[in-house]
Parts: structure tokens; C-alpha cells; sequence
């Protein structure tokens, strides 16, 4: 596997690669787990040719967030990318991103959907996430881009700007690595404490009772909502959001609505937690 860190460097690999077959790209911010390697797999199995990008990209993070502390392995993670068979790593510095002060730089924004949940209390984050994956499309230009579901939020955001924006990439999302007690892994849950931790798989567990009320023909919201914001409060949590939603437009569901998604984050000590479960009637 190749590591490349210029975008001269970056195209120069890519035409390598392109010779051989389809693109698939995977874009991390590093620190990374076997959710992330599930994702590498997935792609390996759909194209000729993995990139795996690693930046943690300033402009998604609000000012009183955790972009310094945000762990940082980046040899660790070269080492589990090469064993995974990934072609390329990508891993820029902040100027290669960002050339111009972050302030003057231009910007993607998804309104609507991007306004929402964590939208909503993170101000800004999803015309970060936006930006970056748009100016990482550009530079690689994969034929494909794979994504976790446990940032399901973040993967309709970038489904929708790859729509209204006709960006020639396949959109891939792969289910939720989990913990064996059910915890969706993240880099951030390194940040709970042993009693946290213990604590941790509560989140999952009622998103799961809420899914099992929910097909057993509950149909009344907001009381669902207001249920598992209280038990999560009640387990310790300091939830943030419980949302129902239409698993496509993520509002309100609608007589029409197909599939829907069970939506949380909450606040565990320092660690801020986001799952998902998604439910076909």
C-alpha cells in the first residue's frame, strides 16, 4: 500500500490505479476501528481498487468541540489499512485541504436535511462534512464511496448532495459494526469512563425496545421520543435527541413513509454517542 500526503503525489497513484479496474474510496478520520475495516472490505469486494483518506477535517468541528483531542494514530493505522489490502492512503495535511484561511474557504451546504438532529446542535457540522467529502470526491474521483449507517445522518447528507449535485459516485452504506454487548463502535467511545462504558450499550437497548413498539403497531411519536429520552436520562444518559423519522427524507413520518429510522444521540460524561436503527413496515 501506498501513502501519499500532496495532491500531485495523489493523482500521479490514481492513474495507476484507474488502469486497473473501478475505484472505491473510503473516507475516515482515522483512530481507526473494525467498523471502519468492515467499510474497507465492503469496497475491496465492489472495485479494483481501494483509496482510504484520513483527515480530521477542522471544519466540521464547532469551537468548543473536541478537534484537538481527536485521537490521532496514524501509523496504526497505516499498518491495519495494508493488512486489509488497501491500495492507497491518502492522509493530507491541513494546507493540502485548505489552502486559504478555513473563514475564506468555499463551502457545500445540504439545507434541510443537513439542519437537522445533530444539525441542529451542531451548528455548522454537516456544511463541514459536506465540504470536505465534496473536495475529497474531486481529488479522487472514485467510482464509489462506501459510508457507515452509524452516522446515518451524515450518510443521507451526502446522498443528497451527490444527487442535487450529479456527482458521478455510487453511494455505498454498510451497517453498524457493533461491540459484542451491542455498542456501536466509534473512536470516541475511548473517551467513556468503566462505569461509562458499562453503561454505553443502554443506548442501543432502547433504540431496540422502541423498534420492537414501534412493529408491535405504536404509531403515536412523540410519546415514543419522550420514552426513550427519559430511560436514557434515567440509565445516566444527557440525551440530546430522540428522533422517528422517514428513513429517506428524515422528517416527520408520513402516511407514505416505507422504511423508517429510530434516531438518538446523548451525552455520556465527555463522550457523545449517535446510533441508529432502521425499521421496513
Amino acid at each position: 500500500m501506498r501513502t501519499v500526503h500532496e495532491l500531485p503525489e495523489l493523482r500521479a497513484a490514481l492513474a495507476e490505479l484507474r488502469a486497473r479496474g473501478p475505484l472505491a474510496f473510503v473516507p475516515t478520520m482515522g483512530n481507526l476501528h473494525a467498523g471502519h475495516l468492515a467499510l474497507v472490505r465492503e469496497a475491496r469486494r465492489r472495485a479494483a481498487g481501494v483509496v482510504v483518506s484520513i483527515f480530521v477535517n477542522p471544519l466540521q468541528f464547532g469551537p468548543d468541540e473536541d478537534l484537538d483531542r481527536y485521537p490521532r494514530t496514524l501509523e496504526a493505522d497505516r499498518r491495519a489499512l495494508q493488512a486489509e489490502g488497501a491500495a492507497l492512503l491518502f492522509a493530507p495535511p491541513v494546507e493540502v485541504m485548505y489552502p486559504v484561511p478555513l473563514e475564506q474557504q468555499t463551502r457545500v451546504e445540504v439545507p434541510g436535511i443537513g439542519e437537522l438532529y445533530c444539525g441542529a446542535s451542531r451548528p455548522g457540522h454537516f456544511t463541514g462534512v459536506a465540504t470536505v467529502v465534496c473536495k475529497l470526491f474531486n481529488m479522487v474521483q472514485p467510482d464509489l464511496a462506501v459510508f457507515g449507517k452509524k452516522d446515518y445522518q451524515q450518510l443521507q447528507v451526502i446522498r443528497r448532495m451527490v444527487r442535487d449535485l450529479a456527482m458521478p459516485v455510487e453511494i455505498v452504506g454498510v451497517d453498524t459494526v457493533r461491540e459484542p454487548d451491542g455498542l456501536a463502535m466509534s473512536s470516541r467511545n475511548q473517551y467513556l469512563s468503566a462505569q461509562e462504558r458499562r453503561i454505553a450499550p443502554a443506548l442501543y437497548r432502547e433504540l431496540q425496545g422502541a423498534a420492537e413498539r414501534i412493529a408491535a403497531g405504536e404509531r403515536d411519536w412523540a410519546a415514543l421520543e419522550a420514552s426513550v429520552a427519559g430511560a436514557l436520562a434515567e440509565a445516566g444518559f444527557r440525551p440530546d435527541y430522540v428522533a422517528v423519522a422517514d428513513a429517506e427524507t428524515l422528517l416527520a413520518p408520513t402516511a407514505d413513509s416505507r422504511r423508517l429510522v429510530i434516531l438518538a444521540a446523548a451525552w455520556l460524561g465527555r463522550a457523545r454517542l449517535i446510533d441508529n436503527i432502521e425499521i421496513p413496515l
